[in-house]
């Protein structure tokens, strides 16, 4: 694995994807498997992974969430929500959420692929829609659901050494999820729980030649 991604290898990325979405299994490692429900049961959401080529190497594009908002203020996360009836696909729900929450236009990104879904302890199911992004772009932040915008060197979020578990007591059950402490923009982040978990995967299949 480049130390920089800076030799991104695309046909390498796309082929640790799935072309199609696919629902996770018991299999994947990084899913909430506490979280009680079974897929037919959970809500189904998508978010865009995006991917952002530059001469440094592979970025990663995450915001971070509204400190005002009622579910999950603060938190670092990919652009991305439930899917509506209108939605066409996960990929189409994933790049409408990406347009309203940071004014990315949806021509934009080029989809790479799908990870496995990832099922959450607070009822979700969500599609990880992993696409390129290729400069220059502009964002326009809607401030009333997004802080900030920023990007990560996608080395830096697969570097072991920044990996850790933590755990939270909710809804009278214990459940492990997995931090990812990083520096961008000069401040410290900790990425944790679904984004930490959805980055984590397509790690383990790029490791593995998945």
């Amino acid at each position: 694995m480049p130390a920089t991604f800076a030799a991104f290898d695309l046909a390498r990325m796309t082929a640790c994807l799935r072309p199609e979405p696919v629902a996770a299994t018991d299999e994947d490692d990084f899913t909430d498997k506490t979280a009680g429900a079974e897929e037919t049961r959970l809500i189904p959401a998508a978010v865009l992974f995006p991917l952002v080529s530059r001469e440094q190497g592979l970025q990663v594009l995450l915001t971070c969430r509204a400190e005002h908002l009622h579910d999950h203020p603060g938190q670092i996360s990919f652009p991305g929500g439930r899917m509506e009836k209108t939605d066409a696909s996960p990929a189409h729900a994933a790049l409408r959420e990406a347009e309203e929450e940071i004014g990315l236009a949806r021509n934009l990104p080029r989809i790479l692929g799908y990870l496995p879904t990832y099922r959450t302890a607070t009822g979700f199911s969500i599609y990880p829609v992993v696409a390129l992004l290729l400069p220059p772009f502009a964002l326009t932040l809607d401030a009333f659901e997004v802080a900030e915008a920023f990007e990560v060197p996608l080395a830096d979020l697969f570097d072991p050494k920044h990996h850790r578990r933590e755990s939270i007591f909710y809804k009278g059950r214990e459940h492990a999820y997995h931090v990812i402490d990083c520096v961008a923009g000069g401040q410290s982040r900790r990425v944790w729980g679904a984004t930490a978990g959805m980055i984590l995967a397509l790690r383990r299949r790029w490791q593995a030649g998945l």
